[in-house]
């Protein structure tokens, strides 16, 4: 075991232009804060009111970056993390005070993040500077609010709905969560969308103290465990880091918070003052008992407060006059939390199956692999839940005909296009021609009435194109590729970009039912395969002439409703539809809730006037029971039944309020994207130059809606890798700010992209 030594306490300094100059003072050392209090004169002359207080820490941060925060506070307790150290970095103080500032910081500005993100990045960091070391990290996120625990990252796709409650778990190796998710993270991106996830899933409220107040204690952990990879010794290391955010104590007289907001104050200043229990019984070596099951919070950190790990406390405070009792009670903790001592080690551990032989299993029979066959198609296909594990040796065939089943699907896609197509390598000049012959392409490689990339049949044909047998295959050919777009759903479909000769490695055309095209193919490859390309179409095709002058823009906008923007319109017309029907529901059942309330309130005078008759005509009692005739026995049943429907129709009414804002809300999004998309469409169809009109063309590299107007550049410039290396040596923190900017873009994207599809799909289900 390592030597004892005890917690770190920091106290960081709120920033302020009220700062309490006479109150507060700094030692020279920046370790020391004296507080001084005038008497209060009303206590008359016999006044020993305490007026003077000194607190020695270990340094007190004053106007400090959040560069030299961490620097200071969190930097050695995670390098030593990857020498197997357990560490504890702990954010505590009064609320509004910068205790999530100082923990995440703010995550619009790279420059202004907190401790969390920095470690992460840290880690990552070191691990690149050890590659003699296999190193593999996971997170968790856990929130404690009401007492109750919740997992931050259960919204992530892959993470299954839990059935039990978490619970909080001791065993030999140490307090753990049963049923938190712990997620694998190979790389600084993915940690950092992991951390804005759960930050997204905070519960936050505002009050009088804080606008943004955390109304939980939160705890992100980072799992650590490295191997050697030039060393084939079964001993490793690990190592957790717990970076807690407490929720801020509030005065309810100053905070003055009610309702909900009250009930969650009561909670978290019962739990901090648990947490206060627990660390002056820590710092007393005199006391046997530590009482942390007090609390969720306490037992959770049960192994962090005086275990076998480098703790560090980060006390936050206020510098305003008006904080001053809240701020000698955070110093106070503070100075509870340097009489702790903890006992650092590191955790080693050994893999009993390093050194083990391969056990060799004998291999399943036939009946065995086609019922676990069996269970995998039906558990791909929903009918079963789970597939039972019994040994390994099931593991590895379940995996194996999973890759089976995937092979075979694969094989019956491809041989349903080739039943319904013909593929021409775009190298084999006959197969072209003859495909051309037959009035398939033109001379570009195009399919004739070619797509535009929003639905079939909209191109310009070719002049070669004639009547005749040739225009029957083609709109074969197009029903065909129609019919086979509906099937596959509009999810995929095929667009002129997967068919083009000149752009991709194969063709797909149709096997017509006389086969004619085929046997021209046939025929054409015999005779010769050194034909040259042959077509007596002209190359460039008919388009529509662009009027003199761009039309009027009501004009306009009703051809873009049913044109290209006619999904948008449709939606929108479809949620306002919905808007509708929901207000006039709301509408009616705050009719039948007046109609209930005032029969409820007929039922009550009819009861009262039984009831003073009964009075008048003197109470029978039974058993000390007061017995009442059967009329008023039903009017009591009647208004009790009055109450309960009244209570149903009352929620139903706040329901359908909360579903009449939110299909507001979509029906708002939906008319901005119309407008939005129509202001595109219009400038890119009546104010793009001519010369520009073919990189907006189907099939061309800019798509319309792609880029303002303004900012249309030739197809020969590589925008992607342009903007890659601006964004590598211009972001506001440099090329380390990457992997955080992308997290963050990427999980703001996720997040309005699923609760636009949610609300969508709750607006069409109701």
């Amino acid at each position: 075991m390592g030597s004892r030594k005890k917690v770190h306490a920091f106290v960081r300094v709120r920033p302020t232009d009220d700062f309490a100059h006479e109150m507060i003072k700094y030692g020279d050392d920046n370790k020391t804060i004296d507080i001084h209090l005038k008497k209060d004169t009303r206590r008359g002359v016999v006044n020993n009111q305490q007026t003077d207080w000194s607190f020695k820490l270990d340094r007190v941060l004053h106007d400090a970056s959040q560069d030299l925060v961490y620097e200071t506070v969190a930097k050695d307790v995670v390098s030593q993390a990857l020498n197997g150290f357990n560490g504890t970095i702990m954010c505590y103080g009064q609320t509004g005070a910068g205790k999530t500032y100082t923990m995440t910081g703010a995550t619009e500005n790279y420059k202004h993040r907190g401790i969390l993100p920095r470690a992460l990045q840290q880690v990552f960091k070191m691990i690149e500077e050890r590659p003699t070391h296999a190193i593999t990290v996971r997170v968790s996120y856990l929130e404690i609010y009401n007492e109750s625990l919740f997992d931050l990252l259960s919204t992530m796709p892959y993470v299954g709905p839990s059935v039990t409650p978490m619970t909080i778990v001791e065993n030999p190796q140490g307090v753990f969560i049963k049923g938190l998710s712990v997620h694998l993270t190979s790389q600084e991106e993915d940690a950092f969308s992991l951390l804005f996830e759960g930050e997204t899933n905070r519960i936050i409220a505002s009050h009088t103290m804080n606008k943004n107040s955390s109304r939980s204690h939160c705890i992100f952990t980072i799992y650590v465990e490295a191997r050697s990879r030039t060393l084939s010794d079964e001993k490793y290391v690990t190592s957790k880091i717990n970076l807690v955010d407490l929720a801020g104590s509030e005065r309810l007289g100053k905070s003055r918070s009610e309702g909900r907001v009250l009930k969650e104050a009561t909670y978290i200043n019962k739990s901090l003052s648990f947490l206060e229990q627990a660390i002056i019984a820590l710092g007393d070596q005199k006391r046997d008992h530590i009482p942390f099951r007090q609390c969720k919070l306490t037992h959770a950190l049960k192994d962090s407060l005086g275990g076998n790990c480098n703790m560090v406390l980060v006390t936050n405070i206020y510098g305003e006059a008006a904080q001053l009792e809240e701020t000698l009670s955070s110093l106070r903790f503070a100075s509870r939390m340097k009489l702790v001592t903890t006992e650092p080690a590191i955790n080693e551990k050994y893999d009993a199956e390093a050194n083990r032989t391969l056990v060799n299993y004998d291999p399943m029979d036939e009946i065995q692999i086609a019922e676990i066959n069996s269970q995998v198609r039906r558990y791909l296909e929903g009918t079963l839940e789970e597939i039972d594990i019994i040994n390994l040796r099931q593991i590895q065939e379940v995996f194996n005909q999973f890759r089976v089943v995937l092979s075979q699907q694969e094989q019956e896609v491809e041989s349903t296009l080739r039943r319904k197509y013909t593929l021409i390598d775009k190298n084999d000049y006959a197969a072209i021609s003859a495909v051309q012959k037959a009035g398939l392409v033109d001379a570009d490689g195009h399919l004739v009435g070619e797509p535009d990339g929003q639905g079939f049949g909209l191109g310009v044909a070719p002049f070669s194109t004639k009547p005749g047998k040739k225009s029957k295959s083609k709109k074969m050919f197009k029903e065909q590729l129609s019919s086979s777009a509906r099937k596959e759903g509009a999810s995929s479909p095929l667009s002129g970009k997967d068919l083009d000769v000149s752009t991709s490695k194969t063709q797909l055309t149709p096997s017509s039912k006389d086969g004619d095209v085929k046997d021209m193919l046939v025929r054409d490859r015999e005779t010769s395969n050194t034909e040259p390309l042959a077509s007596d179409s002209p190359k460039e095709e008919l388009r529509p002439p662009r009027p003199s002058t761009p039309p009027a823009k009501p004009v306009a906008f009703e051809d873009f409703k049913n044109e290209r923007g006619s999904e948008i319109n449709r939606i929108f017309k479809e949620n306002k539809s919905i808007l509708n029907e929901r207000r006039k529901r709301a509408s009616e059942t705050t009719q039948r809730i007046n109609a209930i309330k005032r029969e409820i309130d007929m039922t009550k005078e009819a009861l009262n006037l039984q009831k003073s008759l009964r009075e008048k005509q003197g109470e029978y009692e039974k058993k000390g029971l007061t017995i009442i005739d059967e009329e008023e026995f039903l009017l009591v049943l009647k208004l009790r039944d009055l109450k309960k429907q009244y209570r149903m129709e009352h929620q139903d009414l706040r329901d359908l309020r909360a579903e009449v804002q939110y299909c507001q809300h979509l029906v708002d999004q939906c008319r901005h994207r119309l407008l939005t998309e129509f202001d595109i469409w219009y400038n890119e169809s009546f104010f793009v130059p001519e010369d520009l009109q073919m990189t907006l063309k189907p099939g061309g590299s800019i798509r319309p809606g792609m880029m303002p107007l303004s900012k249309i550049v030739s197809l020969g410039e590589d925008d992607q890798d342009r903007f890659g290396q601006l964004q590598q040596t211009t972001l506001p923190g440099g090329p380390d700010s990457v992997s955080f900017y992308n997290a963050k873009v990427k999980m703001e994207q996720k997040h309005n992209h699923l609760k636009t599809m949610m609300g969508l799909q709750q607006a069409h289900r109701k």
